[in-house]
């Protein structure tokens, strides 16, 4: 009777703490988590002068309880379907910002001189944005659509990312390469993702649709209980996390096609022991362990902040998504959440990594937590700031390259052309996991086969090191040479693609050169990026780091040369366009006959790489009349470019930023498809369509 008078002082402690702040935090249009995180503090153990302490056991107990709703719930909104449609622009993003966030934060704590453990789990901490946090932000904030799609797409990714990371970091524990084989843990593995998709294809979905059928909310919120507990018990007596079952017991009903009325009925037991879970959490905050490791927890914040900005920004440009929409996902996504705590509170639980962990993963958190809303409401005035600041061959550049990878989505339709990308793509696979393989292993076995030779042979210990190197060498380098040729045949062929040749003359040489280049650039980054995170922890720091960036650099001094030629291409292109509006093509026919349409489109049709420009008159009382090209910001608000403006009978090619735009003035704009849309909207009435 005592036992449970404890579990109720407990629970009432937890929940009536959560619910003074949580009011308190939404009154001051904070973050509600934070409020959870102070109420755990509060309560906790580490702050005495407040003569509240709840049972830490009993509110672990009921954390744990959050932790596998919270993850059902997260579980809900993944498909694997829906991840196969994510699209190639999401994959890109992803797979550049979780690789490169992995590498910023094993480099970290590298130079912390953390213990190995500590290392992964610091990386995969580091790597997971917060789901909660972004979704609540962009709903305060009324983000649009086409921003939003991006960010939860790449959420959606970066999810599957932390399971894979909870399933893999579970057998770090100390031992665990003593007691338990590597083919029993790997076993163990195999059967949890076969009872995944087995059950994701076959059974669960079918389950649930007649559950659903039933027609009783009641009947449902149990049944979806039921199996959320029963894969957690599954995943933990496989040796897993509860939280991998838990989520994997929401992704088999997603695939049902009923997770979202199953997320309605569960979501406030969700929202119920979420807070407990975050209170949870604030009562492991040690402000005394936060003082000591303050360096850690300042390094780290700004690894996420800047690392976050810089990786999701530069994965989401690569990806065509144009400069503002880039530079907005970057700052979206500039912190870390709920999937960070449970990522460090495994490692606490197996005996991983050390006390100082948790809390200093908790303070990054909450620092970063409480940044996000600004960075997001900043992120518009700062994409314009960074478009402007761009020198003028990278800002046509940015735009050109946007339309590029849309002609290149068009023409990766055609069969042949996808055949022989996946063709390549299998062997830059192949290439780059067996090289990764032969470094991991030299670097594993090297010690063993140096001092064999030393004790068979009788080498110098001198000589058998070099003789590990030459051959980690000889090894190596068929495959390093593999990566560069398919790399390069990949970049030409994807590239001629979206900018065939026609006929004789190659007009579109010049934009298919920087494609090239950008492409290439793209490659090193996909392949790179995996490479270096995951041999990172076998190698002697930053080596392979100082290769990539040498390369990326070669690439870049290549690509700013090709953007200065593109702006000659351009400015020439500009000039054609502008005698295509203002004369017949040819001459003897009357303009009913060839309207400056068509002009236009046979124009462009000889200047591939120039996008599809669009006329766009300015009709007096538009919010453009007056104002000038710089004051209205098309650039930077829309990723659209004003190629040139036909005044009266005079032609402006490439107009700078103070052209002063006038009532009768057509303009040319370029860019892609949307951006030209939203530019036409901001010229036309001073604000962009709805996403």
């Amino acid at each position: 009777m005592e036992v449970s008078h404890d579990f109720l002082m407990t629970f009432a402690l937890v929940l009536c703490a959560a619910a003074v702040t949580t009011v308190v935090f939404e009154r001051l249009r904070q973050p509600v988590i934070l409020g959870y995180l102070l109420a755990g503090l509060m309560i906790g153990p580490h702050v005495t002068f407040i003569p509240l302490v709840a049972d830490r056991q009993t509110t672990e107990t009921l954390a744990e309880l959050g932790v596998i709703l919270l993850l059902f719930a997260i579980g809900l909104e993944f498909s694997i379907r829906r991840l196969l449609r994510v699209g190639g622009s999401v994959a890109v993003t992803a797979v550049i910002d979780i690789f490169l966030m992995a590498w910023l934060g094993i480099a970290a704590a590298t130079l912390m001189g953390w213990s190995p453990r500590e290392i992964l789990f610091t990386g995969a901490i580091t790597a997971i944005s917060s789901t909660t946090i972004i979704a609540k932000t962009f709903d305060d904030k009324k983000v649009g659509r086409k921003l939003r799609d991006l960010v939860f797409g790449v959420l959606i990714v970066e999810d599957l990312a932390a399971v894979l990371f909870l399933a893999g970091l579970a057998t770090l524990g100390p031992g665990a390469g003593e007691g338990t084989p590597f083919l029993m843990t790997l076993a163990r593995l195999v059967a949890l993702l076969a009872v995944w998709v087995i059950g994701g294809l076959l059974v669960i979905p079918r389950l649930m649709r007649f559950v659903i059928g039933l027609g009783r909310d009641e009947t449902t919120l149990i049944a979806s209980l039921g199996l959320c507990f029963g894969f957690a018990l599954l995943a933990q007596w496989l040796g897993y996390s509860v939280a991998l079952g838990a989520f994997i017991a929401g992704s088999l009903i997603s695939e049902s096609g009923k997770g979202e009325a199953v997320a309605h009925l569960v979501r406030p037991v969700r929202d119920l022991f979420a807070a407990v879970f975050f209170v949870a959490v604030g009562m492991l905050i040690d402000p005394g362990m936060i003082v000591e490791h303050w360096h850690a927890v300042v390094i780290l914040t700004l690894v996420v902040m800047i690392g976050k900005m810089i990786s999701v920004s530069t994965g989401a440009f690569l990806a065509g998504q144009g400069t503002r929409t880039a530079v907005r996902a970057g700052m979206s996504m500039a912190q870390i959440g709920e999937f960070s705590f449970i990522i460090a509170g495994l490692g606490l639980a197996i005996g991983a990594v050390g006390d100082f962990l948790y809390p200093v993963a908790v303070a990054v958190s909450a620092i970063t937590t409480l940044t996000t809303p600004y960075l997001v409401g900043a992120s518009e005035q700062t994409a314009a700031l960074v478009d402007r600041k761009l020198p003028k061959p990278l800002q046509t550049y940015a735009t050109l390259y946007a339309t590029w990878v849309e002609e290149l989505g068009k023409a990766s339709q055609h069969r042949s052309s996808a055949d022989r990308v996946r063709r390549l793509v299998r062997w830059l696979f192949i290439d780059t996991a067996t090289l990764t393989a032969v470094v991991i292993g030299m670097a594993v076995g090297g010690p063993s086969i140096e001092r064999f030779m030393v004790a068979s042979v009788g080498l110098s210990e001198g000589m058998a090191e070099a003789g590990m190197w030459i051959t980690a060498g000889v090894l190596a380098t068929p495959f390093l040479f593999g990566i560069f040729r398919v790399s390069r045949g990949l970049a030409e062929l994807l590239a001629r693609a979206a900018l065939p040749k026609h006929g004789r003359m190659d007009h579109a040489a010049a934009p298919r050169r920087s494609l090239v280049i950008t492409l290439e650039v793209a490659i090193v980054f996909l392949v790179g990026l995996p490479f270096l995170a995951l041999t990172q922890p076998f190698l002697p720091p930053f080596q392979v780091a100082a290769v990539l960036a040498v390369i990326l650099v070669g690439l870049a001094v290549s690509g700013w040369r090709s953007a200065t030629n593109l702006e000659g291409h351009v400015s020439a292109g500009a000039e054609v366009l502008l005698s295509a509006i203002r004369y017949s093509l040819p001459p003897e026919h009357a303009t009913t006959e060839f309207p400056v349409e068509d002009r236009l489109v046979t124009a462009t049709h000889m200047l591939p790489g120039m996008g599809s420009p669009e006329r766009f008159p300015i009709e007096p009382g538009y919010h453009a009349e007056g104002r000038t090209i710089g004051e209205l910001g098309v650039r930077g608000r829309t990723g659209a470019t004003v190629l040139a403006i036909t005044r009266g009978g005079i032609g402006i090619p490439a107009p700078s930023k103070v052209e002063r735009l006038e009532a009768g003035d057509v303009l040319l704009l370029v860019g892609a498809r949307e951006a030209v849309d939203a530019a036409k909207s901001l010229l036309r009435s001073g604000s962009e369509p709805e996403e």
